[in-house]
């Protein structure tokens, strides 16, 4: 990895950190801007430095740092809203994959590259709740009331979220380019 490469991973770990305390308190998992910056991460960084810096932000959490939304340490792989944590991993890997893969870098593709890597947020965050609330901390939850307040409460603001990084990386994304031109001369 270039120097480059680890400042910016480096930038989007700590933007990522940050998103976690700029929140909206709602039942269950909370709304935070964590989502915008993986997403743009992914966008930006593409599906290697992007994950290299949600993985980072990982670690660093799970090694007691206080940066995720509710604290840090090893026990955060006990809370049901963990498994978020991991989607974003998955999320900003899928995101980054397919704007790399895009022959045309329109607002539209960018937007439809965000809402797979939303699908994949929801889809791993919402299985890993269920399975650690009905199996691991004995506080059962139904199908319904996780899809209620795990996808339905949250998802619209994370749509919000996936216009908005669309519209950042379309404007952020050839400016990037040019430095990264520039930087070869």
């Amino acid at each position: 990895m270039k120097t480059k490469g680890v400042i910016y991973c480096g930038l989007f770990t700590a933007l990522i950190a940050v998103g976690a305390f700029i929140k909206i308190p709602i039942p269950v998992v909370p709304f935070t801007l964590q989502y915008l910056f993986t997403m743009l991460a992914g966008l930006l960084l593409g599906s290697r430095l992007g994950t290299v810096s949600v993985l980072s932000y990982m670690l660093l959490g799970l090694a007691g740092l206080p940066i995720f939304s509710e604290g840090g340490g090893l026990w955060y792989v006990f809370k049901p809203s963990f498994g978020y944590i991991i989607g974003f991993a998955v999320g900003t890997f899928v995101t980054g994959w397919i704007a790399e893969h895009m022959e045309k870098k329109t607002i539209a593709r960018y937007l439809l590259a965000n809402l797979a890597g939303l699908f994949c947020v929801y889809a791993v965050g919402m299985i890993y709740y269920y399975i650690i609330c009905n199996f691991v901390i004995n506080t059962p939850i139904a199908a319904g009331p996780l899809f209620l307040y795990c996808f339905v409460l949250a998802v619209p603001g994370d749509i919000a979220l996936s216009i908005l990084g669309a519209v950042v990386a379309k404007r952020v994304r050839p400016v990037l380019a040019y430095e990264t031109v520039r930087a070869r001369s």
